[in-house]
């Protein structure tokens, strides 16, 4: 069965020199090679026009956030069956831009709704949607509990109805032995672990 795959790219490094888009491209290589015939596009949110504004008090409203932006980018979703979204992390979150996409789409009763829920839950309403979660980070895997973008963005997808698959994070991007080899190599390094997850998805 033919599936549309959405790829959400949110790193604000160029393509070329990012640890997680090169994650993407070899996940994808992966993905293909089971899943021929899906047709694959690409939302880089550095093209959107929410990639040049932040939230802040001074522009709480239009200027930030507009019905037109946020229900394009819903009804996007709802013509996909498959999202595979890529942030790197960014001072142990996700990148500015992943979090403005976030803010966009996390909207009452059109991707959650609480009409109908038990007190305290809600009910996502994206359930069309099969995500894949792709992160990378400087620091190696476990140093900071706290900032663990994998498990707060399978929540934050789940919120929403989604099935989605383990997150599927690479770290150690920034200590010495990773400096010293290309962003395509130290991937390469973790070819069977991408290959597995790929395959799976």
């Amino acid at each position: 069965m033919k599936s549309k795959v959405l790829v959400i790219i949110s790193t604000m490094i160029p393509l070329e020199k990012s640890y997680s888009y090169a994650l993407v491209k070899k996940f994808l290589f992966y993905y293909m090679q089971k899943n021929k015939n899906d047709e694959i596009n690409f939302l880089n949110l550095n093209d959107t026009s929410m990639a040049h504004t932040i939230l802040s008090a001074n522009n709480f409203g239009p200027q930030f956030w507009n019905e037109k932006d946020s229900n394009d980018l819903i009804n996007q979703l709802k013509n996909y069956d498959k999202v595979i979204f890529s942030t790197p992390m960014t001072n142990f979150n996700v990148s500015t831009i992943a979090k403005n996409y976030l803010d966009h789409i996390l909207v009452a009763n059109k991707t959650f709704s609480y009409k109908y829920s038990k007190k305290g839950d809600a009910i996502g309403l994206l359930t069309n949607l099969k995500v894949q979660i792709l992160t990378t980070q400087g620091a190696p895997m476990g140093w900071y509990k706290w900032g663990n973008l994998g498990k707060y963005l399978y929540g934050t997808w789940k919120f929403m109805g989604c099935e989605v698959e383990k997150p599927l994070t690479i770290g150690g991007t920034k200590i010495p032995a990773a400096q010293k080899i290309s962003v395509t190599q130290l991937i390469n390094n973790y070819e069977q672990i991408i290959k597995k997850a790929a395959q799976k998805f």
